[in-house]
């Protein structure tokens, strides 16, 4: 929808019409001699077939005037509503990226894969439902990085966190430092929104926070921390000898998991396979509902340089045009001059 912003300008077009119906005030000027007087007679005559072309001339000018005015009025172009969300929570998720999860002990769609594969899958649907959400991405083996900042921009965090590999932070897992920097991030957005969702598969062996220390700052920061622990219980090898059972979970440490959860108001859940995992998701975005109230706003165009952009073209074709024609009548008085004499 076209709006102008200053539409009162628009009165202003009829002044050039005003102008010309004014009576123009005579003066007594003194006589002139002019020695050159009939070289001009014969210019003005020479350009007697552009009086013709008077009105378009004014018509030209008219144009000018009424875009230059159009421009200083700032029409807008107001776009269709778009709703965004008015309020929600900043969400941080902690994804461990260390090497013990290249481990395959999960199933998707009948086939083994590794744990970070099963969990991109699963927390890539649960990034898309958190509609009203500031959402960012903290991935952490060695170290921890913040790979996405709190925004409302699902996609991108989807994509960032598909692009994780294993490894690239480490081998290693310090969960305290993912922990201390979520805090970081968090500590200056609203109180009752502060929420980390932070998953791992092991133990925290690396770092300079313990994750003890780490959940008592997040305590005294309001941030309320859900811990999930992942991997299954588990997993059979096969074997020269035949297959043999093993625990691909032993190093999971679901007392300090629990520990954190408590000491911040939050709750810890045990995730063994893709389903008890997409399940606790869905109590997540019970325990955490996504916000209902959104506001809406018109995106705004403005278009003030197409009216500009030709009353300044219209002017430079007058003017070249104007320039033109005296260049053209010069060249017919010098000929006539050269003729008669």
């Amino acid at each position: 929808m076209l709006e102008l912003q200053w539409t009162w300008l628009l009165w202003l077009a009829p002044l050039p019409l005003l102008m010309h119906l004014l009576p123009a005030q005579k003066r007594e000027e003194a006589a002139l001699r002019v020695p050159f007087f009939e070289q001009a007679a014969d210019l003005q005559h020479s350009t007697g077939a552009a009086s013709a072309r008077r009105p378009m001339r004014y018509l030209t000018l008219w144009i000018i005037w009424l875009s230059a005015l159009t421009a200083a009025t700032n029409p807008q172009w107001v776009g269709e509503p778009i709703t965004m969300p008015s309020s929600g929570r900043d969400l941080l998720l902690a994804v461990d990226i260390s090497g013990s999860m290249q481990i395959e002990d999960m199933q998707l769609h009948g086939r083994p894969v590794n744990r970070l594969v099963a969990i991109k899958k699963v927390v890539g649907d649960f990034v898309q439902g958190r509609t009203s959400d500031r959402l960012g991405l903290i991935l952490f083996g060695s170290q921890a990085y913040l790979q996405a900042p709190l925004t409302y921009d699902r996609h991108t965090v989807g994509v960032l966190l598909d692009e994780a590999q294993i490894g690239f932070a480490g081998e290693k897992t310090a969960i305290g430092d993912a922990i201390g920097l979520a805090v970081k991030r968090l500590r200056s957005r609203p109180d009752a929104s502060r929420v980390l969702v932070l998953l791992t598969d092991g133990a925290n062996t690396s770092g300079e926070l313990t994750p003890q220390r780490a959940a008592d700052l997040a305590r005294h920061e309001n941030i309320k921390i859900y811990t999930i622990g992942f991997g299954a219980d588990e997993m059979i090898i096969p074997g020269i000898f035949g297959n043999r059972r093993i625990n691909p979970s032993e190093d999971l440490d679901e007392d300090t998991m629990r520990a954190v959860a408590e000491t911040t108001g939050g709750q810890y859940f045990r995730a063994r396979n893709l389903e008890e995992l997409d399940n606790i998701h869905r109590e997540l975005d019970r325990l955490e509902p996504v916000e209902q109230d959104a506001q809406s706003f018109r995106p705004v165009r403005s278009l003030f340089y197409w009216p500009l952009a030709l009353a300044f073209s219209l002017s430079l074709l007058m003017a070249l045009g104007g320039w033109g024609q005296q260049r053209r009548a010069a060249s017919r008085h010098e000929t006539s001059r050269r003729l008669a004499s």
